[in-house]
């Protein structure tokens, strides 16, 4: 008797195994409600036309900043040797009208995915561009943004900050001299990020 009710139970737990692996396939759905995003975006407008001379922005999610990533050996491991999709959600993108020059390299007018790829040593940053089409088409999420194949990078300046940002933020800002000279600012915990963005002139609202 005793034997048959442990045999029962064994052919229970099991049945309830199947049943839970069975229950992790096939396709889910998440999201549906707003999530905090932002936009850092530099417009030019003609006075004389009245009307925007062309614009670029940069659109992302705003992770939080958590105290375990103070820890060096855990930062380091979430981001050495790895691309990082610099935000959260969706995936954070530039979307320009105007020819740039991120860090000297040419970024023409377009849509773009954007991710941040740190050496394996540790010792420099730069910024990725994905192509949107490629990855539309694979369906990838930014969080496999492991699995996509960026573009081209270009460089970013680190500094350390002694103010903690508690989300993700990324600015543009204007110099005061040029008002085509634009510095991109990404922030998230004592991290900070630079590179410097010239708008080219002969191509604006071109």
């Amino acid at each position: 008797m005793k034997f048959k009710s442990l045999y029962l139970v064994l052919v229970l737990a099991l049945a309830a195994c199947v049943l839970a692996q069975e229950k992790k396939k096939g396709i889910v759905a998440e999201g549906g409600e707003p999530d905090e995003r932002a936009s850092a975006r530099v417009l030019y407008w003609d006075q004389d036309a009245n009307a925007a001379a062309g614009q670029f922005a940069i659109n992302y999610g705003r992770p939080v900043w958590k105290k375990d990533y103070e820890d060096p050996a855990k930062f380091d491991a979430m981001t050495r040797g790895k691309v990082w999709r610099m935000g959260s959600n969706f995936w954070t993108n530039l979307d320009s009208q105007l020819h740039l020059k991120i860090s000297g390299k040419d970024v023409p007018p377009g849509y773009y995915y954007l991710g941040l790829q740190r050496s394996a040593d540790g010792t420099t940053w730069s910024l990725a561009f994905f192509d949107p089409a490629r990855i539309r088409a694979a369906h990838v999420d930014a969080f496999d943004i492991a699995k996509a194949h960026w573009q081209f990078q270009v460089p970013m300046k680190l500094e350390e900050s002694s103010n903690t940002a508690e989300k993700l933020t990324i600015t543009l800002a204007r110099s005061k001299i040029n008002l085509y000279d634009v510095t991109l600012r990404v922030a998230w915990g004592k991290t900070v990020l630079t590179a410097p963005i010239k708008v080219v002139v002969g191509i604006v609202g071109g």
